[in-house]
């Protein structure tokens, strides 16, 4: 089963507008009175049977089942009869909203994310229609919704043969209202072979990325550009008074520099990455959480970069156009020489040329570490990354480096096993 997401401008009417606001206000209130049940029954559930709580809570009796999806949904159609309000909604857009929330409680435990949060009128921003029913609902470039009508689109590319519509969900964005199309097809399509050119890619922030083809491309700073109009508006945002008109409005031009910034960015990525699988057959990147980088004094300069979202979209360029993807390990990828697979020692941030004492080899240190990568990327085909280093002893992954690697992660407790 293959299932894509198509996103088109929307351009509703003006009522067509007051049904969207209307229905992601009720869905607001649904989502705060989900949270809250369940929020009051894990505190009357938090003290001690022979204590008190050190804060009022609610008491809910014991016999009480925990508030899952099912009991909540339940409670939903039980509760229109009580707030004819519910009722002007569709049914499955506030059911979608309780298994939503329901999603994001398995997420906690499961993902380590964080207490969902209550939402105020800026937080909720989509709802979805999980079915769109068996009759016609596409003509041109609009689509049929309950409650909406006709909704007419940007059509900006054709739904592809052979998928379905499945659902469909409107976004509200600081730009205007988009549709999101969810489509799916019941074909399997295998992952691409590894074959063809290789080619490594390093990031950094004294230039985005470097291939292992000697190209250099450099970082393009889209927060920095506008970051003195952002800051004025923002500045300004301060003496407003919270709640008023102006405030509203200072706050969606902020929103709509914000979204100009990420737009920007994402499209960069996207031309970047189809840039770059035109030359390879093979592509292979650094194994690195991003996260951490964005912690440290250069995390600004990292979150305008985007690293993370252009290592996704590389991936799914990759996988779109056949190009081989994988992640190496991304260790002491700038102290080895792609060439002799000496270990140099480690590099000052200035140091901005690899030269290798031992054969000689002189390039752009960014360029020899993307070369490292690519050799550790074509050694690791088919076969693990300690079993290349023990047998064959590959450029880029030699033993000694696996094994400081190994020793590295495990605390200094080398856990390779000797070479026969």
């Amino acid at each position: 089963m293959l299932t894509l997401t198509y996103e088109y401008k929307a351009k509703p009417t003006k009522e067509q507008i007051q049904v969207i606001e209307h229905t992601l206000e009720v869905c607001r209130k649904v989502w705060n009175f989900a949270l809250r049940e369940r929020k009051d029954w894990l505190k009357s559930r938090s003290c001690q049977i022979n204590a008190c709580s050190l804060t009022s809570e609610y008491i809910i009796p014991a016999s009480k089942a925990y508030p899952t999806y099912n009991n909540q949904a339940k409670s939903l159609t039980l509760a229109k009869e009580q707030y004819p309000e519910l009722k002007t909604v569709n049914a499955q857009v506030l059911q979608q909203v309780l298994r939503k929330l329901e999603t994001a409680f398995i997420d906690m435990k499961r993902k380590g994310m964080g207490f969902p949060r209550f939402k105020n009128r800026y937080r909720m921003r989509s709802f979805v229609y999980p079915q769109l029913g068996k009759s016609q609902f596409l003509r041109g470039n609009q689509i049929k919704l309950p409650q909406l009508g006709w909704l007419e689109y940007v059509k900006s590319r054709e739904i592809p043969n052979g998928f379905v519509v499945k659902q469909a969900r409107i976004v509200r964005k600081a730009s205007g209202y988009f549709v999101m199309l969810t489509l799916e097809s019941d074909v399997n399509v295998p992952n691409p072979v590894a074959s063809g050119h290789p080619v490594g890619l390093d990031l950094g922030l004294d230039k985005f990325a470097a291939t292992s083809d000697g190209e250099l491309v450099e970082r393009p700073r889209f927060l920095s550009s506008l970051h003195r109009k952002l800051k004025l508006l923002q500045r300004k945002l301060k003496h407003k008074k919270k709640g008023s008109s102006n405030r509203h409005k200072l706050n969606r031009r902020i929103a709509r520099l914000h979204q100009r910034i990420s737009d920007t960015r994402k499209d960069w990525h996207f031309k970047l990455a189809h840039k770059l699988c035109d030359k390879a057959g093979m592509m292979f990147v650094e194994d690195i959480d991003f996260r951490t980088w964005a912690k440290g004094m250069l995390g600004k300069h990292t979150l305008d970069a985007g690293f993370g979202q252009f290592i996704e979209i590389l991936k799914w360029v990759c996988w779109k156009r056949g190009v081989y993807f994988e992640k190496v390990s991304a260790y002491y990828t700038s102290q080895v020489c792609p060439q002799c697979d000496t270990h140099t020692g480690k590099k000052e941030l200035k140091d901005r040329v690899h030269s290798c004492p031992e054969c000689g080899y002189t390039t752009h240190r960014d360029v020899a570490a993307a070369q490292v990568i690519r050799n550790r990327g074509v050694s690791g085909l088919g076969r693990s990354l300690e079993e290349n280093a023990c047998g064959d002893d590959l450029t880029g992954t030699g033993n000694g480096l696996v094994k400081s690697q190994r020793s590295r992660k495990k605390g200094g407790e080398a856990r390779l096993q000797s070479a026969s």
